[in-house]
């Protein structure tokens, strides 16, 4: 009887690390796009910040070039870097509260296998196989 509630709640356990970990690997590919769009809006206004006001700017859309004022790109860029940057933020919490959570279910499992040296070797011997 406990062997099969051990069992169960191993099984429960393995579910919520596979879970887990699936989200923080999402959560960190987010981030890494982020931090690519951070770079970007940097660089460009980096390069925009360089030129003289009156110079000719132009906004792609698609395939089209709009001529544009320079203040309106760099305002776009300072507000692409500022949205990144808090969107990098937020996952940066998410990603820490996974990481917890990982860590959790991590130390839930080795106390289950500790606890019952049977389910421990049934384990080792499934994946033996």
């Amino acid at each position: 009887m406990a062997e099969e509630a051990n069992r169960t709640a191993f099984m429960e356990l393995q579910s919520r690390m596979i879970e887990t970990t699936g989200k923080l690997k999402q959560v960190q590919i987010q981030m890494r796009s982020k931090e690519g769009e951070k770079k970007r809006a940097y660089l460009t206004l980096e390069e925009l910040r360089q030129l003289p006001e009156d110079t000719n700017t132009y906004k792609s859309i698609g395939k089209a070039f709009v001529l544009e004022p320079k203040s309106l790109l760099v305002n776009e860029q300072e507000q692409k870097l500022r949205d990144s940057e808090a969107a990098i933020t937020s996952l940066q919490t998410s990603k820490e509260y996974l990481e917890k959570q990982l860590g959790e279910v991590e130390n839930n499992l080795r106390e289950l296998l500790q606890q019952d040296p049977g389910l421990a070797r049934q384990i080792m011997s499934m994946s033996v196989m």
